[in-house]
């Protein structure tokens, strides 16, 4: 057994402290996003505000926090720093708008939910798409790296992996969720319901393929039971359309489309048919 050189060990390890990305420890940007959602959210939040004042110095806090993180790590950043903290926070009205009609799409979508604010308090749908929102946000303001903690944050929390680049329209239902995945690419309409295991994933993992669009598009009021598994750029589901559980799907399908698991079965003659489950 090589004894191994303790002094390259250590001035290995040296060189990569020295040469780590300055972008912030992930305890940080959780801690941020946290507390934002805890704002946003009173049913998430560890102390109420009661009256605009303190409310308005909590977002004051809250921006000078996301300041000082961005200005400990420039290079999570594509473009110019200037006045990015200012332009995200203008977008919260926004974006807590688009959370409200999502918790509503979860509140209405599941007969299970007795109350909007248990959809708030522990839904893992919900916590997702919040963490979503924001960080796609950011990713349009070009911050890179940061969102896609904010992402695996919420991936860890709640099983449901959505990267931040995806396109997620209005009033969307995640019931259950766990093992969702919706690749960096997809697009993803208004009013779709999709349900746990399902796969928006790419039919290529060759890393050239990295710049075009790898996952499929999902169009209007789609409903997408569990386990399924829609895969390609070119793939597209039109609006109103239903896919059953368990299914593969790698090509279009139009709108209205009812799409159902087959299997086959060959009875004791040898005799082959095709069964779709609905």
């Amino acid at each position: 057994m090589t004894v191994p050189n303790k002094n390259k060990f250590y001035n290995d390890l040296l060189k990569a402290h020295k040469d780590a990305s300055l972008c912030p420890p992930p305890e940080l940007v959780i801690r941020f996003f946290d507390d934002l959602i805890g704002v946003l959210f009173p049913e998430f939040a560890t102390n109420r505000f009661g009256d605009k004042k303190e409310l308005e110095e909590k977002f004051e806090e809250l921006k000078k926090e996301f300041r000082s993180i961005l200005n400990q790590n420039k290079e999570c950043v594509k473009s110019g720093l200037e006045g990015l903290e200012d332009r995200f926070f203008d977008e919260l009205p926004e974006i807590h708008s688009r959370l409200l009609l999502d918790i509503e799409a979860m509140y209405m979508g599941d007969p299970a939910a007795k109350s909007k604010a248990e959809v708030i308090r522990t839904y893992p749908g919900f916590y997702a798409i919040a963490a979503h929102r924001i960080a796609h946000e950011l990713v349009k303001l070009g911050v890179i790296l940061i969102p896609r903690i904010i992402s695996e944050h919420a991936h860890r929390q709640t099983g449901i992996d959505i990267h931040p680049g995806a396109q997620i329209g209005e009033y969307l239902c995640i019931d259950h969720g766990t093992g969702i995945v919706i690749g960096e690419t997809t697009v993803i309409g208004s009013g779709v319901k999709i349900y746990q295991g399902v796969t928006l994933g790419g039919l290529s993992v060759k890393k050239e393929d990295a710049s075009k669009k790898r996952h499929p598009t999902i169009g209007d009021n789609v409903v997408i039971y569990a386990g399924a598994t829609i895969l390609g750029g070119d793939t597209e589901i039109g609006d109103n359309s239903t896919i059953g559980g368990n299914v593969w799907l790698t090509q279009s399908v139009p709108a209205g489309s009812k799409i159902y698991y087959q299997a086959k079965m060959t009875n004791t003659e040898g005799e082959t048919d095709t069964i779709t489950f609905k």
